[in-house]
């Protein structure tokens, strides 16, 4: 007989139901079950409702009752999309340098940028790199991120893009927290490469990919359209033979310049990602496409730079996933949360949509429809907040931490252990 486990009853069950992909969510579409309840098995949802009547429903099948004392509002797990949380070194000088007026291409020149990134990261023990993704991921968890996106693109090279797609697949297999991989090795031309943009691209295509689809290391594929990364074109002929290869696409677009968004709509991407410049034109292209816009505010508060225009995506139909970009060089914050609240206050966007950015809108730039919303059949992936108001996360402007974390029904709350595991390292 499979256990089965009542988790509740919840002062309010946010289940993030019955709202559209696309287009603009007021609150009053929120599905708020009072004294809610979820029943689990298998580390998915069998029902949630009344917990009263969960209880006398399914007490009487020798289901474990998991009871919560005192007020607790519950939602999704958070999904981000979006993350290079695989590094090694620092980049706080060029933090300190940016701040002291200096342009990227000033930083870069003299011995910063992703360059500095890759050197450090391709000199690091895969050891290493296990122990500090393994860190940043039990971070996110604690906080109530349940599934990360990872990429690679900090080794920019046959061997080391391999070395981090298998940390991150092994630093899977340990821990609770769900990564996804992507190989983002067209992250830029590396500083060491004989030759042209394309012709790393197509060393890319015929040395490293048929090796990463081969193993099962990654099923998808990222590339950087921009000044000082690859251009449309070169992007298009790279992302045609990654598609014939059989990997998904997603796009970094429109950060500093236009162009990654009419591609990612051309060639159908999961997302595109970035969208701080982007235009009414491209607005009304993804807005007619199944293409999910990601926005970045951790990349905008680390630059100093505009966010991503969230309000007219929405007013516009389309829908729209929020991430951390946590990475080392713009967006070294890595709250989720934070950054979430802080689009949605200067983007004018209501909780019910910044919620919905962080729970399936963004679970589905992944592909993923089994997580982010509380229903049967769902993955049991939840966040637990010490308040008797949703209205209370945002409002806190991130710094309100859940202080429960259910992944796939297993209580996390102490410290991050392994998948399947309660006990926490």
């Amino acid at each position: 007989m499979l256990k089965t486990k009542i988790i509740g009853p919840f002062t309010q069950l946010l289940t993030m139901d019955k709202i559209l992909l696309k287009g603009s969510v007021n609150n009053r579409q929120l599905e708020i079950i009072p004294n809610g309840g979820v029943v689990v098995s298998e580390g998915k949802i069998v029902r949630i409702g009344d917990f009263e009547l969960l209880f006398k429903e399914f007490s009487g099948h020798n289901a474990i009752i998991e009871q919560i004392d005192g007020e607790m509002v519950a939602m999704p797990g958070m999904v981000d999309p979006h993350t290079h949380i695989c590094w090694a070194g620092s980049r706080a000088r060029d933090y300190s340098l940016r701040l002291a007026g200096k342009s990227y291409p000033e930083i870069a020149k003299s011995g910063g940028g992703i360059g500095d990134t890759v050197a450090k990261t391709r000199a690091a023990s895969a050891l290493e790199l296990e122990a500090i993704l393994t860190k940043h991921a039990n971070t996110h968890l604690k906080n109530g991120v349940t599934t990360i996106e990872v990429k690679s693109g900090y080794c920019l090279n046959t061997g080391g893009e391999i070395k981090l797609l298998e940390v991150i697949g092994k630093v899977n297999q340990n821990l609770a927290v769900d990564l996804i991989p992507t190989c983002l090795a067209a992250h830029i031309k590396p500083g060491d490469f004989n030759g042209s943009s394309s012709e790393y691209l197509e060393c890319v295509v015929n040395e490293l990919l048929p090796k990463v689809m081969k193993r099962g290391l990654s099923k998808r594929i990222d590339i950087y359209i921009d000044n000082g990364a690859f251009t449309t074109d070169e992007a298009r002929v790279y992302l045609n033979e990654a598609k014939k290869l059989g990997f998904d696409l997603v796009i970094h677009g429109e950060q500093f310049s236009a162009g990654g968004v009419s591609l990612a709509c051309e060639l159908g991407a999961l997302s595109v990602d970035h969208l701080e410049v982007i235009r009414s034109q491209e607005i009304r292209l993804l807005a007619a496409s199944n293409v999910i816009p990601v926005a970045l505010p951790g990349s905008s508060l680390g630059l100093g730079y505009q966010f991503a225009p969230a309000r007219k995506l929405l007013d516009a139909d389309c829908s729209l996933a929020i991430g951390s970009d946590w990475n080392p060089g713009s967006a070294p914050m890595g709250d989720l949360l934070m950054q979430t609240a802080i689009l949605g206050i200067f983007e004018k966007m209501t909780m019910a949509e910044s919620l919905a950015g962080v729970t399936f809108r963004a679970a589905a730039a992944l592909g993923l429809s089994d997580r982010g919303i509380l229903k049967s059949g769902h993955l049991a992936d939840i966040i637990g907040f010490p308040i008797s108001d949703y209205r209370e996360i945002l409002y806190n402007q991130g710094s309100l931490k859940p202080s429960v974390v259910w992944k796939r029904g297993e209580r996390k709350e102490k410290a991050m252990g392994r998948k399947g595991d309660g006990a926490m390292e």
